[in-house]
């Protein structure tokens, strides 16, 4: 069995070092910086800078896929802006936003495993608009990882991140925005991708359960705003895609629980993969 962990770590130095007590294999991370100094040594990571691309905003974090353990080899694909990529390269829409790697468990067949995080934006400034909103990055990401899908069927790629956006729902019930996200999960369907959690009960479910949130809903929360705590999470902003020949391998759970939730306003994702 092979173990993944999913995080965005809202650049901490504490869940760095978190990551070092950990049985996972392998990390893919989200708003990550780099590895505090003193326990670099531990980890093995592509060496992209640590950044994420946004003219007018300072980001020092971005996505990465980190090896954990011996048990798994890890090639990372290069990614390359979209006016520098040949084809056939990986093509990123937003540096920092999508890295991706080739695993190979010690057994096992290998899978390419790509961590995402879908940056906000903001409507142009003719609009007069004070919206922000992530469906438009995702999209981006999706065109990105598009590259390898090459077949119609038998590819195996799992796709993990912190999406910013809400499934089966719109903020505080609006259908407009309910519509624009369930694209999102219909194109990645589209592309041969299940949706495969974290869904109730692999996770704490919402308490009290929002007003928001329809009552036949299994989104487990895994994101805390400033004025909440792990006990009083409401939303679920992270999700784990996998292709069709490959989900029915794969087991994700949020470790969402106050006890296990972590130095981060992110809880951990837990993906098995059954090699």
């Amino acid at each position: 069995m092979l173990k993944i962990i999913s995080w965005n770590i809202a650049h901490r130095d504490e869940a760095w070092h978190s990551l070092t007590d950990t049985d996972a294999d392998v990390a893919l991370l989200q708003e990550a910086a780099a590895p505090p100094a003193d326990i670099a040594h531990w980890f093995e990571v592509d060496s992209a800078p640590w950044m994420t691309a946004g003219a007018g905003v300072k980001r020092l974090w971005r996505t990465a896929i980190v090896r954990l353990s011996t048990s798994v080899n890890v090639q990372w694909f290069e990614a390359k802006p979209v006016g520098e990529a040949l084809p056939g390269e990986l093509a990123v829409s937003r540096a920092g936003t999508l890295a991706a790697a080739l695993i190979t468990p010690s057994t096992g067949s290998p899978f390419v495993a790509i961590s995402c995080y879908a940056a906000w934006q903001k409507p142009h400034e003719i609009t007069k608009s004070g919206w922000i909103y992530a469906d438009a990055s995702v999209h981006r990401l999706i065109s990105d990882l598009s590259v390898f899908v090459g077949k119609q069927v038998g590819h195996r790629i799992l796709v993990a991140g912190d999406l910013n956006i809400l499934h089966g729902y719109g903020e505080n019930g609006n259908a407009y925005w309910a519509a624009r996200y369930a694209t999102v999960f219909s194109r990645m369907a589209a592309l041969g991708f299940e949706f495969v959690g974290p869904q109730a009960p692999a996770g704490q479910l919402a308490h009290p359960w929002p007003q928001e949130l329809p009552r036949d809903s299994k989104n487990v929360p895994t994101y805390f705003t400033n004025h909440q705590s792990p006990d009083r999470a409401q939303r679920q902003l992270d999700f784990v895609f996998a292709s069709r020949n490959l989900a029915q391998r794969v087991h994700v759970t949020a470790l969402n629980d106050p006890e296990q939730w972590g130095p981060s306003d992110h809880c951990r994702v837990s993906i098995q993969v059954q090699t």
